[in-house]
C-alpha cells in the first residue's frame, strides 16, 4: 500500500543523491585544480614548459609561486561560486564538462611527462 508521502519521499531521496554527487563533483574540480597547481609547479622545477599564455605572462609579472598561488586561488573561489549560486543542473553540466576538460589538458598531458621522464630514468 502507497501512502500520499512515498512520491515527497523518493523526491527527497532525488534531492540528496543529486546533492551529493554534485558535492563529489566540487571535491574533483578541486583535487584537479590543486592537482595542476602542484604539477605545473614542479613541471617547471623539472625543465617542462607551461602551455597557458596567460599564466606564462603572469610568471613574468608575479613569479611562478604567486601567479599558480593567484590563478588556482581564483579557480577554486569560483568553483564556490558556482557550486553555492548555480542552478542544480547547471552546476551539473558545467561541473562535468570542467572535469573532463582538466583531465585532458591538465591531468593526462602532466602524468604522461612525468611518467616518460620517470621511463627516462629508469
Amino acid at each position: 500500500m502507497q501512502t500520499a508521502t512515498a512520491p515527497a519521499f523518493a523526491s527527497i531521496q532525488v534531492e540528496a543523491s543529486s546533492a551529493s554527487h554534485l558535492q563529489r563533483l566540487l571535491v574533483l574540480n578541486i583535487v584537479l585544480q590543486v592537482f595542476d597547481g602542484v604539477a605545473t609547479y614542479q613541471g617547471l622545477r623539472l625543465g617542462f614548459e607551461e602551455a597557458n599564455p596567460v599564466l606564462l605572462a603572469a610568471f613574468d609579472h608575479l613569479g611562478v609561486t604567486a601567479s599558480l598561488l593567484l590563478f588556482k586561488l581564483i579557480a577554486c573561489s569560483l568553483l564556490f561560486l558556482l557550486h553555492r549560486s548555480a542552478p542544480a543542473r547547471v552546476r551539473l553540466g558545467i561541473m562535468r564538462m570542467l572535469a573532463a576538460v582538466y583531465c585532458v589538458l591538465s591531468l593526462g598531458p602532466w602524468l604522461a611527462k612525468f611518467l616518460s621522464m620517470a621511463a627516462a630514468l629508469a
